[in-house]
């Protein structure tokens, strides 16, 4: 496969991820009114802005646009640019504490390994933009395992973090391949073989866990066991959303539904997933309306051509 075949790949996941992004974001809101849009398959009135889930992840593309590869000092410094282009994204406390020492001059590694007392961040920041890498290097696990862990690194040096990003980077790449090939597996065997690219760590443990759970389970047991991103971190989002995606490999618009439903941090939750199954959907499975609404990435301020 040629580059220009690739950067096309990557260029569809973090258009799912936008989808998703923007999507997840439009069900915020009084939580009656939302289940009752969410039982009714209904959008709210909404803008379809994307948030910095999608803005950083076209800062890992363009890196792989320009580069084949992740520069973190460079992906570092983009991060901060774009974040000071438009505060009001959505950005957790500490991804803005970080992104702001960042521009002031400090050091990405030691920001980062900084944060929560030295312990570094386990948040899910690092797993919403990382679905490009997957895409691009979809035939080379390996590879796609060893730039997530550098582009997670600049915001996200605990294990936990770093383990989300991998999960979800091999998941997009799986989820490419099948499609490219021609092949279809079960969720079981799909999980499966994430697992084997994952470092010990809560995250991998409860992605496991996860192969256990039947998707006729209802939301809140699912809830319960897997977590929906409330408390932001990456065990208790990373394992639901790849759940999600693995049982809706072909059907991008079926997993966003089924995303959102779980509320908790739903922006992130359908941005990952989104970007994962629209690698192995059929085409009629996306939603074109969607697709045409969504705000559009390549002609946003983000965009560093």
């Amino acid at each position: 496969m040629n580059r220009e075949q690739r950067i096309e790949l990557s260029k569809k996941s973090l258009k799912g991820i936008s989808v998703g992004d923007a999507f997840g974001e439009s069900f915020f809101g009084e939580a009656d009114q939302i289940l009752k849009y969410i039982q009714k398959r209904e959008i709210p009135e909404t803008s379809w802005e994307f948030t910095d889930d999608t803005v950083m992840a076209i800062a890992v593309f363009e890196q792989l646009e320009k580069y084949d590869t992740i520069q973190q000092d460079e992906l570092a410094r983009q991060f901060s640019i774009n974040h000071k282009l438009d505060l009001n994204r959505g950005y957790g406390a500490t991804a803005r504490r970080i992104l702001r020492e960042i521009d002031e001059g400090k050091y990405w590694k030691e920001v980062s390994q900084n944060v929560f007392e030295g312990m570094g961040s386990m948040g899910n920041g690092a797993s919403m933009r990382v679905s490009p890498i997957g895409a691009y290097y979809f035939d080379d696990l390996h590879k796609v395992k060893q730039l997530a862990i550098k582009s997670a690194e600049i915001t996200h040096s605990n294990i936990e973090g770093i383990t989300g990003a991998i999960a979800v980077s091999i998941a997009t790449a799986i989820a490419t391949r099948l499609k490219i090939e021609k092949v279809i597996i079960n969720s079981y065997e799909f999980i499966n073989q994430i697992i084997g690219f994952l470092p010990d760590s809560d995250t991998k443990s409860k992605i496991k866990k996860s192969n256990s759970i039947p998707y006729s389970y209802n939301i809140e047991t699912v809830k319960s066991i897997l977590g929906n991103g409330s408390k932001i971190m990456a065990q208790d989002t990373i394992p639901f959303a790849i759940w999600c995606a693995s049982n809706n490999l072909g059907n991008f618009e079926e997993s966003i539904w089924k995303a959102v439903s779980i509320l908790g941090d739903r922006d992130t939750i359908c941005a990952i997933v989104g970007g994962i199954t629209i690698m192995s959907t059929e085409e009629v499975n996306i939603p074109k309306e969607w697709m045409k609404k969504v705000e559009n990435f390549e002609e946003s301020k983000f965009r560093n051509k």
